[in-house]
């Protein structure tokens, strides 16, 4: 079979989630895959709207925000370049649970959700990767609501950088009080308060957004037990998906 040019695979191999699948199932999805620039605090979907569109991070993030009454927010989890945004199609849901926002700009594959669905239903090999994505995701959803109710808010931030430094595979990123605030359901003087704590302890340095983890082995020690819980769960997807 002839599979199409390099580049053009390279650019959704960017994707785990798209690169975990055999390079002859990749190409027959290829035609219907549009690489797309998101940016930053772009809301892709609310709670209720109907699925249209798949998108599988490159080197973008996306948060996972559950809303409570139009304005409470508190972020069940993320999409990076591990996985996709959208999986519950997966599972034969038409419309989104979450807010999502992207928390860093950047590239991502984009398919059309009736495209993907009917991959999904010809697809073994695409079957059993969204299979194990969808149960990593879920997993680290109901981590992220025990850690939310039973842990200090300082354990919580250091869960929650450590969680966008392994999506990123960076010690830096933009982080405003106002997005901490939304993602761990707490007031903005309340992530002032632990960043404060975190930065005097010589973990984090924080300015003006701008977060540079300084001691990652420490602020792991810092976090809650669940910071190891989720990130157990996402390395648990990434693992080979084939022999």
């Amino acid at each position: 079979m002839n599979y199409p040019a390099a580049p053009m695979v390279a650019e959704h191999n960017a994707n785990l989630l798209l690169a975990a699948l055999p390079p002859g199932e990749l190409a027959s999805m290829l035609p219907a895959l549009d690489q797309v620039q998101v940016e930053a605090g772009a809301v892709l979907c609310e709670p209720g709207d109907t699925i249209r569109h798949i998108y599988f991070p490159h080197d973008c993030l996306i948060s996972l925000m559950a809303v409570a009454e139009g304005r409470m927010t508190l972020e069940v989890g993320q999409v990076g370049r591990e996985g996709m945004l959208g999986a519950t199609v997966a599972l034969g849901h038409e419309t989104t649970q979450v807010r999502a926002v992207v928390q860093r700009a950047g590239s991502a594959s984009r398919i059309d959700a009736e495209r993907l669905r009917a991959e999904f239903a010809r697809n073994p090999s695409l079957q059993r990767v969204l299979y194990r994505y969808t149960d990593a995701l879920l997993a680290q959803a109901i981590q992220i609501a025990v850690c939310s109710r039973y842990h200090v808010l300082e354990a919580r931030l250091a869960r929650s950088l450590l969680v966008t430094r392994d999506r990123l595979q960076s010690d830096k990123f933009h982080l405003t009080h106002e997005f901490l605030a939304h993602a761990l359901g707490v007031r903005r003087v309340g992530v002032t308060k632990a960043a404060s704590a975190l930065q005097q302890h010589g973990l984090i340095n924080y300015s003006r957004g701008n977060i540079e983890i300084l001691d990652p082995v420490g602020l792991a020690a810092t976090a809650c037990t669940c910071y190891q819980i989720v990130r157990e769960a996402g390395a648990s997807f990434a693992a080979p998906a084939f022999a």
